[in-house]
């Protein structure tokens, strides 16, 4: 595929969980993905509502695109996807990186989740498998391989842009946990810098950003910046230096806010747990698990 093509790129930011969810597309009128969307979780009430989507379904409207792919970077622990929500609104696949097999296995004995769950990557339209070329109208994407934060994490690249999901953040914020379970620090060094290996002029498309208080949110960068600036993988850092760092670091962080609801519902493709007989849906709570 070819990395000169430039796709248009439209983030939009997500403040209530630090997220940016991304429309790919060529032009006006032409096909379109979405990648990496929110669904609004209010964890103190249990309930749900659609701002940040409906954020996304007017500017895929305002453009007059199609939705071909709704592609998700990993099964997020920190907000939960609208997928079946642009599905239902705007048509398209749903999709991840067929890897997500292995983290349902994994969540369906953390949450001893009902014997029907199936933990084939079935709730999906679509599994990518590694190095996968999909076409976005006349855009061709490709799905890279970047496990480390969790066993299944892609990225996707689209002619000279890459996104990247929680494999990295800004350069002045640096990298992601890998302390959940299946993550490995030693595997992230190693999917960063297969993504750092791409051509210095790469655009960066960051999944999250976590800005320090003295400036503005940003979510684009380049893998030149990155070698250059990013404060935990710059060219220099080792992977043992890396990996000392990362596990010293990961110890101190608390979980993720919406960690529980969010994993459980983003394995199975953004759909709730099968209602029970008083017609409600259910999250689990596992006590002293994680």
């Amino acid at each position: 595929m070819s990395i000169s093509t430039t796709p248009q790129v439209q983030g939009i930011f997500d403040p209530a969980t630090w997220t940016v969810t991304y429309v790919v597309y060529e032009k006006v009128g032409s096909a379109c993905a979405i990648i990496d969307s929110v669904l609004d979780y209010d964890h103190k009430s249990g309930r749900t509502h659609t701002t940040s989507a409906d954020k996304v379904i007017a500017f895929v409207k305002e453009k007059n695109l199609k939705v071909e792919w709704i592609l998700e970077t990993h099964a997020h622990a920190d907000h939960v996807t609208a997928a079946p929500y642009l599905k239902e609104k705007l048509g398209g696949v749903t999709a991840i990186g067929d890897h997500i097999q292995q983290v349902q296995k994994v969540f369906q004995g953390v949450f001893n989740l009902e014997s029907s769950f199936k933990t084939d990557g079935s709730q999906f339209g679509h599994l990518l498998k590694e190095d996968e070329e999909f076409k976005i109208g006349k855009l061709t994407g490709k799905t890279l391989f970047v496990p480390g934060h969790t066993p299944a994490c892609v990225a996707y690249q689209i002619g000279d842009a890459v996104f990247v999901g929680d494999t990295m953040f800004m350069p002045d914020v640096g990298t992601a946990r890998c302390d959940f379970p299946g993550g490995d620090a030693k595997v992230l060094y190693q999917s960063v810098r297969k993504l750092l290996s791409l051509p210095n002029e790469t655009r960066l498309f960051m999944c999250h950003d976590y800005p320090p208080t003295d400036r503005a949110i940003c979510f684009e960068t380049t893998v030149a910046e990155q070698r250059e600036k990013n404060i935990h993988v710059h060219d220099g850092v080792s992977e043992a230096e890396f990996v000392a760092m990362r596990s010293k670091r990961d110890a101190t962080l608390e979980m993720p806010v919406l960690i529980l609801p969010s994993v459980q519902v983003n394995i199975r493709a953004g759909e709730m747990p099968p209602a029970e007989a008083n017609g409600v849906a259910y999250l689990k709570i596992p006590m002293n698990l994680l």
